[in-house]
């Protein structure tokens, strides 16, 4: 394994690693240049685990002796070590939850074999806050979600504060970015979905309604806070549901109403 010292926050070898506090630049370069950031050892690990590959390593020297097994494994991938000085003038940002690297972004799954055996999917429009996108994911991970379909604009499953926030498990669930919405939401009901919109209605039912039907394939669609659910997307689905609130509450958060969602409609036998 090859190491190599930083001595310069402008070393061109690193520029994967630059801005990444800027969310605008990010979301736009790492789609575009087919990588990701996984941010901290643990993270790391699962990402790798899944069979991501790595583009390279970033760390200061402390956290060396903790991916020992890691360099063995992967001896052509370089691994940048830095100073914490230098290596916060690069991302923006104290590191302090270990290592980083830069992973090569998966190839796409196709949506017919995404689907495939599904029976339980997330529908994300316009999410655009990466905490809540994270915490979604990790829900969706614990809770029996099969799949997980993101809006063109919702906010990138990838992002390193979205897979922080899930703590790797964005990469346990097979997830796709949509083209076309909502118009897709076609395509799950031809393969036999019932399409639910997570939205306070006045004829939505309630949860443990919707969970006593026990649907056979179920896409649940949650939409973005403050503005909720569009119009469009409300006349495409099948039905609506919502929590019933109790004390005065109106709404949860939506990773939050996502977590009570996924586990009062997790498929029965």
């Amino acid at each position: 394994m090859t190491f190599h010292y930083l001595e310069s926050a402008a070393d061109p070898r690193v520029a994967d690693y630059t801005q990444l506090t800027d969310v605008h630049l990010r979301k736009l370069r790492e789609p575009a240049e087919g990588m990701y950031i996984a941010e901290s050892s643990r993270v790391l690990r699962r990402a790798l685990a899944a069979g991501h590959r790595p583009r390279s390593f970033f760390l200061a020297e402390k956290w060396m002796p903790d991916l020992a097994d890691i360099f063995e494994q992967y001896p052509d991938v370089p691994a940048y070590i830095g100073s914490a000085g230098l290596l916060e003038e690069i991302t923006g940002f104290h590191l302090h939850r270990g290592a980083m690297a830069a992973m090569h972004r998966p190839a796409p799954v196709p949506l017919p074999e995404l689907l495939a055996g599904a029976r339980r999917v997330a529908v994300l429009e316009d999410i655009v806050d990466h905490t809540n996108v994270g915490a979604i994911f990790r829900s969706a991970a614990a809770l029996d979600v099969d799949a997980v379909l993101v809006s063109p604009r919702c906010g990138d499953p990838l992002y390193r504060r979205s897979v922080r926030v899930s703590m790797g498990t964005v990469f346990q669930v097979a997830w796709a970015r949509l083209d076309s919405w909502p118009q897709d939401l076609t395509l799950l009901k031809e393969q036999g979905f019932t399409v639910a919109a997570m939205e306070l209605t006045d004829d939505a039912l309630d949860l443990d309604e919707l969970a006593a039907v026990n649907p056979e394939r179920l896409a649940l669609v949650l939409g973005t806070e403050g503005a909720g659910m569009s119009a469009e997307t409300l006349a495409a689905v099948d039905l609506a549901v919502k929590i019933p609130m109790r004390a005065g509450v109106d709404s949860l958060n939506v990773a939050a109403a996502s977590a009570v969602a996924f586990w009062e409609l997790r498929p029965r036998a």
